[in-house]
């Protein structure tokens, strides 16, 4: 029982970075101007993690508990001083695909401590290691993006 509450725990816990993940590429979308292959990319970012979320949140229901379904605190921080750097740098493509990038760094640091979690079935592990490979995919793709920007 205790276990099955702990995972719960920590899927939720990936369910509300993925929402910080969608509010975040939400964010740069509304940044980036008129590069319409960038804000595909972004655009696809928000997809892939509303598919990501809805996986763990099937695992989550499957286990008898209830899915998130808001931010954590910590990404609405974020966000703000985003919004506050943003008035003072501006909102060039370097600054939002770094940032962009901080983000997937943080959803990936989060799913691999999820992963070492002993509390955690091997089957969600396996789930989880699923998932991390298409979020590193997406945090090189984000960073090569970033690489290829003028600063």
């Amino acid at each position: 029982m205790e276990n099955t509450k702990e995972a719960i725990s920590i899927l939720n816990d990936l369910i509300e970075i993925n929402n910080d993940r969608v509010k975040g590429f939400e964010k740069a979308l509304n940044d980036v101007e008129g590069d319409a292959e960038l804000r595909a990319t972004f655009t696809e970012k928000i997809g892939e993690s509303h598919h990501l979320k809805m996986q763990l949140a099937k695992e989550v229901e499957v286990l008898g508990g209830e899915a998130e379904t808001g931010t954590s605190v910590s990404g609405t921080i974020h966000r703000t001083w985003l919004d506050m750097k943003a008035k003072f740098t501006g909102h060039d493509e370097h600054s939002i695909l770094e940032d962009c990038e901080f983000g997937e760094d943080a959803i990936l640091k989060a799913y691999k401590s999820a992963i070492a979690d002993e509390h955690l079935p091997a089957y969600l592990r396996d789930i989880l290691n699923d998932q991390v490979t298409v979020l590193q995919a997406s945090h090189d793709e984000i960073k090569a993006l970033r690489d290829s920007t003028v600063q």
